[in-house]
């Protein structure tokens, strides 16, 4: 039995939940809107402020369809209300950080910038400061698509494990190795 399945999800005030003829889900709220298309075989409800989410049968398909939908919907639930940040921190001489509206300029040691457009469902900001690494924040509504850029714009750069070099999130620890033993 999943045990996240079973918890329905709470809809707090100045939230609109509807679900659509083909099982397509819609979360309004202040910071925007998401939508959803779920399994058909998942049942979705609204009872007293709630979303119960139940499974015909207790197939492993269905099992696992269940936990999943219910988080997607608590996350989209949270991303209206609250929205997401992610914080992306720039380690390396010279790297650095610029934006102009949703238009990314990344100089990250290679002999050109990275020009990243960013989607405009996401807000971008970078931030500078005098002895401290520059940083990159991102804000949403929406947790899959602000995960998915986030994790494309680490690519570019990924911390390397001798020096920490790299794009790397904020307070992600990094497991570092050695470097070549001293001579004999």
């Amino acid at each position: 039995m999943s045990r996240i399945g079973k918890k329905p999800v709470t809809v707090p005030g100045g939230v609109t939940f509807t679900i659509g003829s083909d099982n397509t889900v819609t979360v309004k709220g202040p910071k925007g809107e998401l939508k959803q298309s779920i399994d058909r075989d998942i049942k979705v409800e609204l009872k007293d402020g709630k979303i119960e989410l139940t499974r015909p049968t207790d197939q492993i398909r269905h099992r696992a369809m269940h936990g999943l939908y219910r988080a997607l919907i608590n996350n989209m639930v949270t991303g209206v209300t609250q929205g997401y940040t992610k914080k992306l921190e720039l380690v390396g001489v010279g790297y650095k950080a610029s934006n102009q509206g949703n238009l990314l300029d990344l100089a990250l040691g290679y002999s050109h910038n990275i020009i990243f457009d960013v989607p405009k469902e996401l807000s971008v900001k970078t931030e500078q400061e005098k002895g401290k690494n520059p940083m990159i924040i991102f804000e949403s509504a929406d947790k899959q698509l602000i995960g998915q850029v986030c994790a494309k714009i680490r690519s570019l750069r990924k911390p390397e494990p001798y020096k920490g070099k790299g794009v790397k999130f904020e307070g992600e620890i990094l497991r570092r190795k050695a470097g070549k033993a001293a001579g004999k």
